[in-house]
């Protein structure tokens, strides 16, 4: 990873995970609003019951060993630990996430069974076949490299161990559409700015390197229309009084990511932006 990107990253981390943190809660992906996207519930509710029908779709019912790559401020690492009284390691980019995570471990009580730091997802500093679950819930889109990013998460996965990936890709450009407009990509490269992101490709693209990496068993889908609610309601909060307070007080990267909230929401409106599932066994 490219020292530059590495350190916008990390510092657009290290300033808006304590404000997200404040209004939104632990969880800091999206939501999940049903297979239309059209049930109403809360906002945290909805980041739970992504997690919950994620597992679900990748047939996973339980794990002792688990790795959460890009693990924010510890939301999936903890719930994955409770839910099946398993050790999870999570992994960022970003001290301030690390430390807020392990804060969080220990008020909840699972210090002994969780494990946070700082790391870099496409050089992973464990052994072999170390886990039974690895864990990437919307990482992938900050990776440079995305083949080194899966062989990494191949690398560390146990043979039989089951490796679950989300992440934001762009629609697929092999099929009636064809490749990206200019338009489109202008759309892409506003957004890859102001979310610090190198660059997304397709599910199809994922589901090739998959295929490379000799993974078994890989199941993909797209889940764009169950969770395209979440920015209109992470639009919505960010107009209460404290979030514009918060913004305030967490500088200009944070400011702009809030006022570049349309740039997803119009992306899922036209197509453009997917997101996508992976699974396999090793």
């Amino acid at each position: 990873m490219t020292v530059t990107l590495y350190q916008q990253i990390q510092q657009f981390y290290d300033a808006s995970s304590g404000l997200w943190e404040q209004v939104w809660g632990e969880h800091m992906h999206h939501g999940y609003y049903g297979p239309a996207g059209n049930e109403k519930k809360d906002r945290r509710q909805a980041q739970i019951d992504l997690i919950e029908q994620l597992l679900q779709w990748a047939k996973m019912h339980q794990a002792q060993n688990i790795l959460d790559v890009g693990c924010g401020i510890g939301g999936s690492s903890l719930y994955l630990a409770q839910k099946f009284n398993a050790k999870a390691t999570g992994i960022t980019l970003s001290p301030v996430q690390a430390a807020r995570a392990t804060e969080r471990a220990k008020e909840v009580g699972l210090s002994t069974k969780t494990a946070f730091r700082v790391a870099d997802a496409q050089n992973m500093p464990f052994a072999d076949n170390s886990f039974d679950l690895v864990w990437a819930l919307e990482s992938g889109e900050h990776m440079p490299d995305k083949v080194k990013f899966m062989q990494e998460c191949y690398r560390v996965l146990q043979p039989g161990g089951t490796l679950i990936m989300v992440t934001w890709c762009h629609r697929p450009t092999d099929g009636a559409a064809g490749p990206l407009t200019a338009d489109e990509k202008k759309h892409l490269a506003d957004i890859y700015r102001v979310y610090c992101l190198p660059y997304v490709i397709s599910l199809p693209e994922y589901e090739a390197i998959a295929r490379n990496l000799s993974l078994q068993n890989i199941r993909t889908a797209d889940w764009s229309t169950a969770v395209a609610p979440f920015w209109n309601v992470v639009i919505d909060s960010a107009l209460n009084p404290l979030a514009i307070l918060g913004l305030l007080r967490s500088g200009w990267g944070t400011i702009q990511a809030a006022l570049s909230l349309g740039l997803m929401r119009r992306g899922y409106e036209c197509g453009l932006i997917r997101f996508g599932l992976l699974c396999g066994t090793k």
